[in-house]
């Protein structure tokens, strides 16, 4: 990078003028900032009865888990946003909704609450995002940062902003309404355990991250191989059994833990198994853009094929993707191809296994992010796309200004010098092309209505162009970890463990 982006060039004068004590303060108060903009804005459900959507869902979670004992958490009137998110969200909504019975009962109180949505409840609802990820989230960030950064302390509070800024969690998170940073948190938390050799430590969070949420599993299949490729190329056997036992027991303790209050009735845990995995919505529910959705468009697979051979059928496409990568990286582990593993893994999961939602593009955007300084085209080109992707939903939820506005500030951050000067000519026309279709698409839909018998055009349109690109970007990632790996791209994979300590 030969010229500085326009955060870089921000944090420079800052650090020149105010001394490096005041750039963490602002790396951390600018996105919060930020994030409590977009909080204004409405969010899923936002004044739409009869069940009013996701927000509804995590308050009425919030209530059911402080009314009722555990055995009835994942039975009670499943009809209305019954609990379908494992353990960890659970006792998370628990401890938020004990807070907020204390502030007010009834904004969780059992059953008459359902709807509520008083100015100050949903101030409290918002501010539980935030300091949910203000406490997981951010500093795993920062420590990933230190990690890859350890000498290099500009380079730090640049990362860290940027990845704070990352458009498509903000969106979600504090406009659409979810949690999905505590998982993230929670595995970006694994994965400094991982780089670090704190591998134990590391498997703890992991599981806790599942324990949160059920698409970490999005990310196992390259934790596994790196783990057990690590075991295995360990210079003595018993150090590598050893490794390997304690995996093996640290997980089961872990899970263990998060299920102990049913673990005296099997009958419980199927029911939690049964809430966590719902096979019975069939392949896809919104239009989103994987390979699923798009074929639909040609093949109407849920009228051709059963329940369950849709479901073997995204079984065996998701396996086929992600068996060669990870055989890869369990053969030759290393911190680089540990990277690039979940990025593509996790994007596989996205294009073809399945019940996949728009949402689930959060997955791969995580290692996504983290590779802002050694694959900057990449990044910004799958941030954009990850965003259009998502733009029918965040439409629906009348969140296009703040979808517009974060979206046009993170690009202004990154800037357009915030990339190698050696990139191909042929790569950058395939970016600014794919730039110029996503425009397009939008100055078309805004100002053309789409004919009467094909209401849902311009969606299809989006869900197609994304899944290609997708498909284009998972290509290139494969190629990146296959034969031309980023050697640096999660730090030096001999000296930054013992460098971390001593920042």
């Amino acid at each position: 990078m030969k010229q500085a982006s326009p955060a870089s060039r921000w944090l420079q004068l800052l650090t020149a003028s105010q001394g490096t004590w005041a750039i963490p303060i602002i790396c951390i108060l600018v996105p919060l900032l930020i994030r409590w903009i977009v909080a204004l804005n409405p969010y899923s459900g936002f004044n739409t009865p009869p069940k009013y959507g996701d927000y509804e869902a995590q308050r009425h979670w919030m209530e059911i888990t402080n009314a009722l004992p555990t055995t009835h958490w994942y039975r009670y009137d499943l009809d209305w946003w019954g609990l379908d998110y494992p353990p960890l969200t659970a006792f998370h909504s628990w401890l938020c909704g004990f807070v907020g019975l204390w502030i007010n009962p009834e904004w969780f109180a059992l059953d008459t609450s359902r709807g509520y949505e008083s100015m100050n409840s949903k101030f409290f609802m918002r501010a539980t995002v935030v300091v949910s990820e203000a406490l997981i989230y951010y500093p795993a960030v920062w420590c990933f940062s230190r990690i890859v950064f350890p000498e290099q302390q500009k380079k730090v509070y640049l990362l860290v902003f940027l990845i704070l800024m990352q458009p498509a969690l903000i969106l979600i998170d504090h406009g659409h309404f979810q949690f999905n940073s505590v998982m993230l948190g929670l595995t970006l938390w694994a994965i400094n355990g991982y780089l670090t050799k704190h591998y134990v430590l590391g498997s703890v969070c992991f599981c806790l991250a599942l324990g949160f949420k059920q698409m970490a599993l999005y990310y196992a299949p390259a934790i596994f191989s790196f783990l057990l490729g690590t075991c295995v190329s360990l210079p003595q056997k018993q150090q590598g059994l050893l490794l390997f036992i304690q995996l093996g027991v640290t997980v089961i303790a872990t899970c263990g833990l998060l299920l102990s209050p049913w673990l005296t009735s099997l009958d419980d845990l199927l029911q939690i198994l049964h809430r966590v995995f719902p096979v019975a919505r069939g392949l896809y529910e919104d239009k989103v853009a994987n390979v699923w959705c798009a074929i639909n468009v040609v093949i109407k697979l849920r009228n051709v094929l059963s329940l369950q051979s849709t479901v073997r059928l995204s079984l065996c496409a998701t396996l086929a993707a992600i068996l060669p990568i990870n055989i890869h990286l369990g053969v030759s582990p290393s911190r680089s191809r540990f990277g690039y593993a979940l990025v593509n893994t996790s994007l596989a999961f996205f294009l073809f296994s399945f019940q996949v939602h728009e949402k689930s593009i959060l997955l791969p955007a995580l290692p996504v992010s983290l590779m802002l300084y050694h694959e900057p085209d990449a990044v910004k080109v799958f941030m954009n796309v990850a965003m259009f992707s998502m733009f029918p939903l965040l439409k629906r939820e009348e969140l296009v200004i703040p979808y517009l506005g974060v979206t046009i500030f993170w690009n202004w951050l990154m800037g357009p010098s915030f990339s190698s000067p050696a990139t191909a000519t042929s790569v950058r026309f395939v970016k600014y092309a794919i730039y110029a279709t996503l425009l397009v698409w939008h100055i078309t839909e805004y100002l053309v209505v789409p004919p009467s018998h094909w209401p849902d055009l311009y969606i299809v349109v989006n869900a197609v162009l994304s899944c290609g690109y997708f498909i284009l970007l998972f290509l290139y990632f494969i190629y990146r970890q296959f034969v031309s790996p980023a050697t640096d791209v999660f730090g030096d994979d001999t000296s930054a463990a013992t460098k971390i300590k001593s920042a």
